[in-house]
Parts: structure tokens; sequence; C-alpha cells
């Protein structure tokens, strides 16, 4: 236990000498911040945060014309201030626009036009929203402006397009957005992000003894995560269980809970991470449900996941490397941080926190097997990168599959989401009773 308590106290020294460096990089002027050279448009700055809660509203959106030149009209209630930027590889456009209330057709973004294959849209950070343009291949903005309402018709964001090679679009990005000048740490542009929800940042309190547990509802914001139809998204069926799930774990007064997200609004993966670390999280619990594409066939029932250098079968790794681009979904740019830092104490670290992760996982799968239905391999291993903290025992749990009728028909119901929190709680439970009961022997 002695030995244990010496790679906690230098692991954390090691985690915040490394959370201080990144701190330090982020106090420089970003892409994100004010526009580089020919690299990103704006009409003015946006605000930190959101100054009430009468927000603008988006009451539609569209695309005109071909794949030389692309216009993109958001029609609005009144004029807002934006900012623009371009990100490479893949080929992205984003706006920064203040918080507004999409009003949006369900669909609108799915099918692109001319230079844009399709687009996406919601909260990034209290206080802001982002739209996110997929590009079919490099273009740039040739025109970007806001009209005042005028003849019966609303104030406009118009952003406009123009198709150029790759050499003059890699130009035009920021310095620190060129493939050739990748950093060694996340992408400055992931400090508009940064701020997560009210939960997430209330700090924990550090007298109660009580194990503190992170749930983390995946996607949201900008990010909708799968989608059944045009109306069930993955982010807001993930968001209700954690909330219920937290609830319920709440009620029993047995623990503590901090919620990465409370409301839809992105976070990039480091910093779902980063909520766990920082509270000293005895677990971390992820949750998502997933989808097959139609020429894949069919799949159903819930899959519990660990992590893995090595994804113990290809679909594992499908879903872990879907998983591991929502931050590219949501628009931010973000590589691996360094590792220098007491890489030996990590690696022992990670050695005993994946030995209580998959004992979860098994306690888990043997509660949830009573109320819900299971994957025919239910407990799988893949590299997600949300599940990388070395010294917090971890899961990614798929409730099911959105593409499946019977699975689709269980997420959406409340009934059968109260059994199935139910079943993870008792799996909690069960988990924190063999630890303490390890930890009082141990002693």
């Amino acid at each position: 236990m002695a030995n244990r308590a010496n790679h906690r106290v230098l692991l954390g020294y090691g985690l915040l000498c490394a959370a201080a460096l990144l701190c330090a990089e982020f106090v420089g002027p970003s892409a994100a911040e004010g526009p580089a050279a020919g690299s990103a448009v704006s009409n003015t700055t946006l605000p930190a945060t959101a100054a009430g809660l009468n927000f603008p509203i988006a009451s539609d959106a569209r695309l005109a014309g071909d794949a030389k030149q692309t216009r993109f009209i958001l029609d609005l209630d009144r004029t807002i201030p934006f900012r623009a930027f371009a990100l490479a590889d893949p080929y992205r456009v984003i706006l920064d626009i203040p918080q507004i209330s999409f009003k949006l057709a369900a669909g609108t973004g799915a099918a692109g036009r001319g230079l844009i294959k399709a687009f996406r849209y919601g909260l990034v950070m209290p206080g802001g929203s982002r739209i996110v343009f997929d590009l079919t291949g490099p273009a740039k903005i040739a025109k970007s402006y806001v009209l005042e309402a005028a003849n019966d018709q609303p104030p406009r964001l118009v952003i406009e397009f123009e198709e150029v090679d790759r050499t003059a679009f890699v130009q035009l990005l920021a310095p620190e957005n060129r493939p050739e000048l990748r950093p060694a740490i996340a992408d400055a542009n992931a400090a508009v992000a940064l701020p997560v929800g009210p939960a997430a940042a209330k700090p924990a309190q550090v007298n109660d003894p009580r194990p503190l547990i992170v749930i983390d509802p995946g996607h949201g914001g900008v990010d909708n995560g799968t989608q059944a139809g045009g109306d069930v998204m993955e982010k807001n069926l993930v968001l209700g269980f954690g909330l219920a799930l937290r609830d319920r774990i709440e009620k029993s007064g047995k623990y503590r809970v901090v919620m990465t997200r409370t409301d839809d609004t992105f976070i990039p993966l480091n910093d779902r991470v980063k909520v766990a670390r920082t509270q000293s999280a005895a677990l971390f619990v992820s949750i998502h449900a997933d989808a097959l594409p139609r020429h894949e066939g069919d799949a159903q029932g819930a899959t519990i996941y660990t992590l893995s250098d090595k994804a113990s079968d290809a679909e594992a790794e499908r879903l872990a490397e879907n998983e591991n681009k929502s931050d590219a979904i949501g628009g931010v740019n973000l590589t691996d941080e360094p590792t220098e830092v007491a890489d030996i104490l990590i690696d022992l670290a990670q050695r005993e926190t994946r030995t209580f992760s998959n004992r979860f996982a098994r306690l888990l799968m043997g509660e949830m097997k009573n109320t819900a239905r299971m994957h025919k391999h239910p407990l799988k291993s893949a590299g997600f990168r949300v599940l990388k903290a070395p010294d917090v025992p971890s899961v990614l749990v798929e409730l099911g599959y959105v593409s499946n009728k019977g699975d689709l028909e269980h997420l959406v119901s409340d009934n059968w989401r109260t059994k199935t929190v139910g079943s993870m709680a008792q799996a909690i439970d069960a988990f924190f009773a063999k630890r303490l009961a390890t930890a009082g022997a141990a002693k």
C-alpha cells in the first residue's frame, strides 16, 4: 500500500507539472482568438460568456451554388458577431458564433451541396455555438458578412466558399494549423472549448471521504454522435441516461458524482479525462450508443469496453476509431499530449488501474444482463482516448445500437432506462464494496 501511495503522489506531481505547462501554452493567442493573415475572418470579437438567456434564434439554414463556388445562408432574428477559420486533414471550416437557439428543421445539414459535404451545429461551450462545415476538398472563404433585416427579409449570416488547390489552402491556414507544423500539444483552437458543464466545473468536496464517480455522457453540442432517422440522436439519449444514473447514485448517499456535461455542450475528449483526474475520481463511466452502417448488417445489445493497446476484435477497433474522431467532428484539432512525465510511474499506475477497470466491467456485465439485452460478446477492449486516465478505473458502456429497431425501442423507453440504471448502480455498489474490503485486508 505504501508503494502504491508513493506512485500516486509522484504521478500526481508529474501530471500537475504537465498541466501547468499546458496552461502556459494556452495563454498565448490562437487562431480562434483572432484571424491570422488570410486564415480566418471575423466581424467582431466574440463575447466570452452569454449575456443572458434571450439567445438569438436561427430559423433556417441552406446552401446554394456549385463545386466552384458555394454559399451558406443562415436566417436569424437579429445580427450576431462571428469568426471563421479553416482546418486541414480533413478539410473543414469552423464558424464560431455566440450561443444561439437553433430552430432548424430535422436533418438540416445532413445533405451537402457544391463544396460542402455536410455541416453540423450546436453548443460548443457556455455562451458559444459552432457550425462545422465538412468540405469536399480544399476551399477558401471568399466573402463573409451579416445582412441587416430589410424588405421583410430577416437578418442573415452569409459565408461564400471558393475552390482552391491544396497548396493555396494550406498557405491560408494559421501557422499552428498547418499539417506540416503540427504542434506537440493540443491545438490552440481547443481553448475555445475548454470550459465544461457547470457540474464538472464545480470543485470536489475535498473533506468528503465518499468515493467520487465521474459520469461521461458521450458527444454533445456540435457532435451529435450516431443518429436514428432525423430526430433521435445519441448525444440526447446518453445525456438523459447519464443524468438518470447520477440521480440514482446520489440518492443512495454513498458517493459523490460529477458529470462531464449536464447539457448539450461539446466537450473535447482530453477535457473529459481531465475532469476525472483533477477531481481525483475513483471511477469513470462513459456512456454511448453505437450504430452500424446498413452495409455492415445488424447487431444488438449492450457492450462494455475497457482500455487496451490492441483492440479485442475488428468491431471494437472500428468503434474506437469512430469515437476518437469526436474532436475532429467538433472542429477541435487535437494531437497527443507529451508523455515525457514519469513514464515508468504512469505505466505502473495504468497496470493497477486496468485491473480495477476489468473487475468493474465484469461486475457491470453481471448486473446488466439481468435487465438489458447484451451483445453476444459483451466484454471488449480497444484504444479509446476517453479511457486513458492512468490512475482512474474507467469503462465505456455502449447501451445498444440505435441502428437496431429493438435496441432503439429500449433506448427511448423510460422503463428500460430505469431498470438499466438500477443494474449499473448495483454494480457500482458491488465494485466499491469489494475495493473497500480489499483495502481493509491490506491494512
